[in-house]
């Protein structure tokens, strides 16, 4: 399990492949969310901009990432 620490209030699934290093392309960011290849949160997860928040699990193969942080309130 791996945390990714983002600085914002939410990260998309494809933003969030390439920054935790699981892809290095948007391009092949797409093809692993279009096949099937990626859950967030336990289930298939095909949508490359669906809004990824602190606390959700993403998992593709072997590799699950738990997303931390956020921005913080004022």
């Amino acid at each position: 399990m791996k945390s990714i620490e983002i600085h914002t209030d939410w990260i998309t699934l494809e933003g969030l492949l390439k920054y935790g290093g699981v892809v290095q392309t948007g391009g092949q960011a797409k093809a692993l969310i279009q096949s099937g290849g990626v859950k967030l949160n336990g289930s298939i997860e095909t949508r490359r901009s669906k809004k990824v928040y602190p606390g959700d699990r993403v998992e593709t193969g072997d590799l699950v990432l738990v997303v931390v942080g956020g921005r913080a309130q004022v």
